[in-house]
């Protein structure tokens, strides 16, 4: 296999295209945002927007759809002692968009263990922690629970370790290496997670479909190599970009820095301070100046923000645009709209939050009582 670096690096949109072409995957076109159209009479917002952008074969799979195959959701989430921002919910909002769509079960893996094979935390325990939490705030997006199977890798190895041989058999070491840049450094345990993320999409016998972000998509480009030989079917990818952080164009939404990230648990105030004192702006440096010139909404990460989840409103979001650009919305009232749309959808997700129950989706559940019962065979 080539070498497929997992390393998006990403300064431009440029940056996107370079990783359609390395990993061979396609970019969503017309066609296909039609055909989803024609199939649920509806198009979600990240992907009206192209911040899903590129694929492997959902094309197919929707056709397959239509002709009566089956196929099941799978995504996840590596827990971590850093809270939780609206960057990593991207795949999720997404993904419970297409369930309540297709009516279709869905897969949710928290891998503690791969945290603390990167030593991200001093023992065992505190992932496990960091694991409960994480699962709380996805569940909390408002997925079906009989349709949902949330689970954390060291309480189901069990069920994950013999397809896992399996599967860690067909992936030599030096393809590992290639594919994620494991060094000297790196723990034995690193690569043989690589299975143990390809296993659940072997839970169906149907087609797993893996909303992602695009830097995880070598993951399951392995697994279409090795999923035919065992006669599974191989996974279909849809693929978004990164969130912005709140420094400005292509800067990382980091759960480490809390100045550059809106966190889940953010109250209103926090999320207002953080806009409006960190927020990268493209408007003039004063009032008179951008009265006279306006501003640059592509570099303005308000907008931004709003173009990519947080005003649905395709006409809402065009007048905003150009009143920007004409200098007739200033920053601090461009600002101020965002805080509102923000607030509105975290405080929607806290209020959830605080009743979900969260063995509904790990152990109670109709799918999760069913996967608890699942055995791997050949």
């Amino acid at each position: 296999m080539d070498n497929i670096l997992i390393d998006p690096n990403i300064k431009s949109e440029n940056d996107y295209k370079r990783l359609v072409e390395i990993f061979g995957v396609k970019e969503l076109n017309d066609n296909i945002i039609n055909l989803l159209y024609d199939i649920v009479g509806d198009l979600h917002v990240l992907i009206r927007r192209r911040f899903f952008y590129a694929h492997r074969d959902f094309d197919i799979l929707l056709n397959e759809y239509n002709n009566g195959k089956k196929f099941f959701l799978y995504t996840g989430r590596a827990p971590s002692k850093s809270k939780m921002h609206i960057g990593h919910l991207i795949p999720f909002i997404f993904t419970k968009w297409l369930q309540d769509k297709f009516d279709v079960n869905l897969y949710i893996q928290i891998p503690d263990e791969e945290k603390y094979w990167e030593k991200k935390a001093d023992n065992y325990s505190e992932i496990k922690e960091y694991a409960i939490e994480d699962a709380k705030t996805i569940a909390s997006v408002g997925f079906n629970p009989d349709k949902t199977f949330i689970f954390i890798n060291s309480e189901y190895i069990d069920h994950l370790y013999k397809p896992a041989i399996y599967i860690a058999r067909e992936i030599n070491l030096n393809t590992a290496k290639n594919v994620f840049g494991f060094d000297d450094e790196s723990t034995i345990g690193l690569p043989f997670y690589i299975a143990l993320q390809i296993v659940p999409t072997f839970f169906e016998n149907g087609v797993p479909l893996i909303p992602c972000g695009v830097d995880q998509d070598p993951y399951f480009r392995l697994q279409r190599d090795i999923a035919p030989k065992f006669g599974y079917n191989k996974a279909s990818t849809i693929l978004s970009k990164f969130v912005w952080g709140l420094q400005g164009p292509y800067t990382k939404m980091s759960a480490s820095d809390p100045k550059s990230a809106i966190f889940i648990d953010d109250d209103y105030d926090t999320i207002k301070e953080k806009i409006n004192k960190y927020a990268f702006s493209g408007g003039k440096p004063t009032l008179e100046e951008h009265r006279k010139y306006g501003g640059n909404p592509d570099i303005d990460v308000s907008y931004f923000w709003l173009s990519v989840l947080f005003e649905e409103d395709d006409k809402k979001l065009f007048e905003i645009r150009e009143k920007y650009i004409q200098g007739e919305l200033t920053t601090g009232e461009l600002k101020s709209y965002t805080i509102e749309k923000i607030w509105s959808f975290i405080k929607e997700i806290q209020d959830r939050r605080k009743n979900i129950n969260i063995n509904k989706y790990m152990y109670d559940g109709k799918l999760a009582k069913e996967m608890w019962d699942w055995e791997f065979e050949l």
